[in-house]
């Protein structure tokens, strides 16, 4: 059957690192990531739209921007969460390891929590390198 999409891409800064990783990704550094949130429908509603591009952002970008912008996505077992609590440095802590992967799926997560018929998040880590994650 055939179905529409529409994608919002939406920017925000973060930072992480990755716990076990043998390259430059084990320290604490930051991406200024661009994510993109592609949202399906088998039909149009009544004004021939799968969903209003202005209602992904406020509803995608209000909880990005709430949660995640200008902190640091850490594994909640990281070193670093107790010397980053007392500096009172804005952090989001996850059960997985903030890979680009892990915060697509926590994005898809909440979109989809938030009503969001989401097909596919990508997180653009770098110009030229993204994760995905779809269901």
């Amino acid at each position: 059957m055939p179905r529409y999409s529409v994608t919002k891409t939406i920017g925000f800064c973060y930072g992480h690192r990755l716990i076990g990783h043998k390259g430059k990704c084990r320290h604490l550094h930051g991406h200024n990531g661009l994510v993109e949130i592609e949202v399906e429908a088998e039909e149009l509603d009544e004004l021939g739209v799968v969903m209003d591009f202005s209602d992904i952002r406020d509803a995608v970008k209000g909880w990005i921007d709430e949660n995640l912008d200008h902190r640091m996505i850490l594994n909640r077992e990281d070193e670093a969460v107790p010397a980053l609590r007392t500096l009172e440095e804005p952090m989001y802590l996850i059960d997985e390891n903030p890979t680009a992967e892990s915060i697509s799926k926590l994005i898809y997560v909440q979109a989809r929590d938030m009503g969001i018929d989401v097909k596919e998040v990508r997180l653009w880590e770098t110009p030229s390198s993204y994760a995905a994650y779809r269901e």
